[in-house]
């Protein structure tokens, strides 16, 4: 897979359109959309860079929910009320 397609991919994967994607990472529009077209080469470390961003963003995503629901169990484990 080319790395314009990779870049297509993982933006998709997040779920933003390109606007979004851009102000997310702080990349020109048009950069990013020279990217996707095939008009410029996306950098591979920068593809990967933002990938991992994406992927340690989701993590973290997943461990404060869990962490949410950790405290709340606890919460009730030792008779915690919080006045709700």
């Amino acid at each position: 897979m080319e790395a314009r397609e990779e870049l297509r991919k993982l933006r998709e994967s997040t779920g933003m359109n390109r606007k979004e994607f851009c102000e997310y990472f702080e990349i020109p529009y048009m950069t990013v959309t020279d990217w996707e077209l095939g008009n410029r080469r996306v950098p591979l470390y920068l593809l990967r860079l933002m990938a991992y961003k994406i992927q340690m963003e989701k993590l973290a995503g997943k461990r404060s929910k869990v962490d949410k629901k950790d405290e709340c169990t606890d919460d009730r484990k030792y008779g915690i009320n919080d006045g709700r």
